[in-house]
Parts: structure tokens; C-alpha cells; sequence
């Protein structure tokens, strides 16, 4: 799975001019399933991303956690993550899970957030996103496991 967080100082997604979605302090998880991903892959990186020190402590070093400071998590699916664009101009998103797939995965994903984190909102799997953040640092961290 891939994923890009960024940290923020708040987020939100909009679907039809409707908030959907809304954080303040926290991460927005931007994930991505591709193709032969399965449910350990998002149970990993769910671990990892949950785990990573990436907010700053008292004294200003990156040394905590979301799960330290009670971030919130906003977790928006975004297939585009998977584009290849080293065969032209077009992007190629044949590395992505089938639409089914990815939604089962991203879905599986939320929920076992949910399970482990307190603060967890989204946005609608495959729906037309608005998304506005404001990213703290900034910082901003691309993630993969496999």
C-alpha cells in the first residue's frame, strides 16, 4: 500500500460542497491499495504511520507521535497514487487495486483506524474530493509498504 501523510494543523474534504471530513491537529492520510496489496499491508502501515515521530516535542525536535500529541487522523483515498509516468505524459494507474479491491482495502483500513486511534474521519472512497489542509512545517511523508 502507499500513503502519503502530511502533517497538519487542520484538514478537511468536501464532497458536493459538503464537509464530509474535518481535523484539526493531525495527519492527512492520502492511501492508496495497489494491486496484491491484502489486509496485512494495511494493518502494517496503519502500525507504522500510527507509530511515526513526526510531530515536535518541547524541545522542537521531531519526536512524537499522533498517537502522543491526540492528532487526529483524516484518511482520503487516492488512487493516483499509484500513477507511473515513466512510459509518456499520461499517467498510467495500472499499478492500482481494481476499484472493488481498493475499496475493500481502503475501507478495511478506516476501520481498523478507528479501532486504534480515537480521532479518525475520511472522505468517500471514489467520490469527486475537495480537499484543503493546512500543513504544518511543513511536513510531509510518502510511505510504502509491501
Amino acid at each position: 500500500m502507499l500513503a502519503v501523510l502530511q502533517r497538519v494543523s487542520e484538514a478537511r474534504v468536501k464532497v458536493d460542497g459538503q464537509v464530509v471530513g474535518e481535523i484539526g491537529a493531525g495527519l492527512l492520510v492520502l492511501v492508496c491499495a495497489e494491486r496484491g496489496d491484502t489486509e496485512a499491508h494495511a494493518q502494517r502501515l496503519l502500525a507504522k504511520l500510527l507509530k511515526l515521530r513526526i510531530f515536535s516535542d518541547a524541545a522542537g525536535k521531531m519526536n512524537l507521535s499522533v498517537q502522543d500529541v491526540g492528532g487526529g487522523l483524516l484518511v482520503v483515498s487516492q488512487f493516483t497514487l499509484a500513477a507511473d509516468v515513466s512510459g509518456g505524459n499520461r499517467p498510467s494507474f495500472t499499478n492500482a487495486a481494481p476499484p472493488d479491491e481498493g475499496r475493500r482495502l481502503y475501507e478495511r483500513f478506516v476501520e481498523l483506524a478507528r479501532a486504534a486511534h480515537p480521532v479518525v474521519q475520511t472522505g468517500i472512497f471514489a467520490a469527486d474530493m475537495k480537499v484543503a489542509l493546512v500543513n504544518d512545517g511543513p511536513v510531509t511523508i510518502p510511505m510504502t509498504v509491501r
